[in-house]
């Protein structure tokens, strides 16, 4: 299956190098190119791409605004935002708003590519220190959702089960493995949780399981 990917970015000479690299995978193709905030707005939601690699730093609209704008119209839309810090607090409003993760834009050719096929299968990139950054900051406003008709207790034991290794970081395979089902099944399962929970996506919903407190992030060293 091909991944159809939009690059925005508004360095011309950066965007071609990075379409040159992503369409050496044979099932990559980039369908579209975004200079501004406010194109790579427009071209998303007209042409509704696999993954969008976003760069933080963009004219018009800034990348974390544009990713907003995306997801508000379209929340299964998958975001990849670019930046050249690893601690940039951009990143924390772009995953806070459901941006999949980010990447570095000095990181080897060959992580972006594994980190784009993770995404375009629904995973995402969120490590366990970036998580307790964010964790902090949604603790800090009140900003992860909460409805009280709609808690914990109506998951199922199966779909607990896959909220917490979801929010210690398990890819959609390593779940399937870890509980034997199919990724088949912990996909349906996840869309089950999200809808019980009223979370929007993987990011959210990890980020409610750590809140609730039935998974925890690995003690930093």
């Amino acid at each position: 299956m091909t991944t159809r990917i939009l690059l925005c970015d508004d360095h011309a000479m950066f965007r071609q190098g990075l379409k040159s690299i992503l369409e050496t995978e044979d099932n990559f193709r980039v369908i579209g190119e975004a200079a501004t905030g406010r194109e790579a707005v427009r071209y998303a939601l007209e042409t509704r791409p696999d993954v969008i690699i976003m760069d933080i730093q963009m004219p018009e609209l800034d990348g974390v605004a544009a990713a907003k704008a995306i997801l508000a119209e379209d929340s299964s839309a998958k975001v990849i935002i670019l930046t050249m810090y690893r601690q940039d607090t951009y990143v924390f409003e772009a995953i806070k708003v459901g941006a999949r993760g980010y990447m570095l834009k000095d990181a080897d050719a060959n992580d972006l590519i594994e980190a784009i096929h993770k995404v375009a299968q629904g995973e995402t990139l969120l490590n366990a220190e970036m998580a307790a950054s964010i964790l902090d900051e949604f603790k800090k406003v009140k900003q992860l959702p909460d409805h009280p008709e709609h808690k914990l207790s109506d998951l199922t034991e199966r779909e607990a089960d896959i909220l917490r290794l979801l929010a210690q970081g398990a890819s959609n395979q390593e779940i399937a493995e870890a509980l034997q089902v199919s990724e088949k099944t912990v996909r349906n399962r996840l869309s089950e949780i999200f809808s019980k929970l009223r979370l929007n996506n993987r990011t959210q919903a990890a980020l409610y399981a750590l809140r609730e407190g039935i998974a925890s992030l690995p003690e930093k060293p």
